[in-house]
């Protein structure tokens, strides 16, 4: 069904922040693009949620669609608004945690394996 979702999506005009909706205390995600390289997921969250510290083997990158948010990358910590973006670095610990309802869109590339 998901699979089936995301093929809804190609070759059409999207208005990202559309794609997912706000829950009542709560996080929600919908995943758009999920290849072996990379995904593109987009979130929303509810006032006063966040994902705690953690990190990633590869660089990601979070674009803010609608709201604000705090983010946290190695203990810097930065206010972020509709239309920024940042990259969180591969293997460095990072957080976020909403300032307000807000959904970003998050891509994860994959680092290219040798065959």
């Amino acid at each position: 069904m998901a699979e089936k979702n995301r093929e809804e999506l190609l070759g059409k005009v999207l208005k990202l922040k559309e794609l997912v909706g706000y829950q009542e205390g709560a996080i929600s995600s919908r995943m758009i693009i999920n290849q072996k390289a990379g995904s593109i997921t987009l979130f929303s969250f509810d006032e006063d949620e966040g994902l705690s510290e953690h990190t990633a083997p590869f660089d990601a990158v979070v674009t803010i669609l609608d709201g604000e948010c705090e983010v946290w990358i190695d203990g810097v910590t930065s206010v972020m608004k509709e239309g920024e973006t940042i990259i969180f670095p591969a293997n460095i610990p990072h957080a976020l945690s909403a300032i307000t309802r807000f959904k970003m869109m998050l891509i994860m590339i994959r680092e290219k394996k040798d065959e």
